[in-house]
């Protein structure tokens, strides 16, 4: 009898590929402040989350939960306007499973965006910042269970978990366009509360430079089923401590609205650089 998980995989699976006439070879999940970027997408196939089988539906006010598939900048992608968190009360496994669904489908390379609060004092609120590597401070994993053997090995090596060419692309892509760009490791808890003061000075000391609330199960499910990886955070506010100002849920989203137009320019430019490799 086949494991239940990965038979909602590919119920989900078949679902989505019975009503979509393109193969997505880049998927994208777009975190706070970014969920238009799905709009700009042509030749659009929309599938809510709630019609596709086993699919979990976002709860938070703006995520407007549905899947997007077409061409953005010539490339064939899959864009989840809306993402999971542990928070509202999804299980790690729940929060991976549209990433073994993307990769189920063909996709091969995801591009993870979040918004996050400087932990780095170099940072400030509007920065972006590439996500080299990540602590997971949830203290779950969603690999926990039977192993899906033709997803991934049982003990999956996360050494390089973001990839470092599509690093490196992003990285020549911001100089050659004269977008400002950091580089960092991302620490993941649990929310919905902000961290305190001590909890920050803790990630500081591990070494995190960015905090939030997703992304880590994303990324360990993406690696896991051997996809290629790229993470980018929108420093929105600085984490707990750090102004010595109370934190606001209001200046996350202000700030994702700042930038939003520059993010978007930059993801823009990264799948039309790797839509062909």
């Amino acid at each position: 009898m086949k494991d239940i998980f990965y038979k909602n995989i590919l119920e989900a699976k078949n679902y989505i590929n019975q009503n979509i006439s393109i193969k997505p070879k880049i998927g994208l999940i777009l975190g706070s402040g970014l969920g238009a970027l799905g709009d700009e997408v042509e030749n659009k196939i929309l599938l809510n989350y709630s019609d596709i089988p086993n699919f979990p539906v976002s709860t938070i006010k703006g995520h407007k939960g549905r899947l997007v598939f077409g061409n953005l900048e010539n490339s064939s992608v899959a864009v989840m306007q809306g993402r999971f968190h542990f928070y509202e009360g999804y299980s790690m496994k729940e929060i991976a499973f549209p990433v073994l669904v993307m990769n189920s489908i063909g996709i091969n390379k995801i591009i993870i965006t979040n918004a996050s609060g400087g932990i780095n004092t170099n940072f400030k609120p509007g920065d972006l910042m590439i996500i080299k590597d990540h602590i997971n401070f949830v203290f779950d994993n969603p690999l926990i269970g039977k192993n899906i053997d033709s997803f991934g090995p049982r003990f999956p090596d996360m050494s390089y978990a973001y990839s470092e060419t599509l690093i490196n692309i992003t990285k020549n892509l911001c100089e050659k366009n004269d977008i400002d760009i950091k580089e960092g490791v991302y620490i993941s808890m649990t929310g919905p509360a902000y961290e305190t003061p001590a909890e920050i000075r803790m990630a500081r000391i591990l070494g995190a430079d960015a905090v939030g609330m997703s992304t880590v199960p994303e990324v360990i499910a993406a690696s896991y089923a051997g996809m290629e990886v790229l993470g980018i955070s929108c420093i929105t506010n600085m984490a707990a401590g750090v102004l010595n100002k109370p934190l606001d849920h209001v200046e996350v989203v202000k700030t994702a609205e700042t930038v939003k137009y520059v993010f978007s320019k930059l993801i823009k430019l990264i799948i039309k650089e790797i839509g062909n490799i």
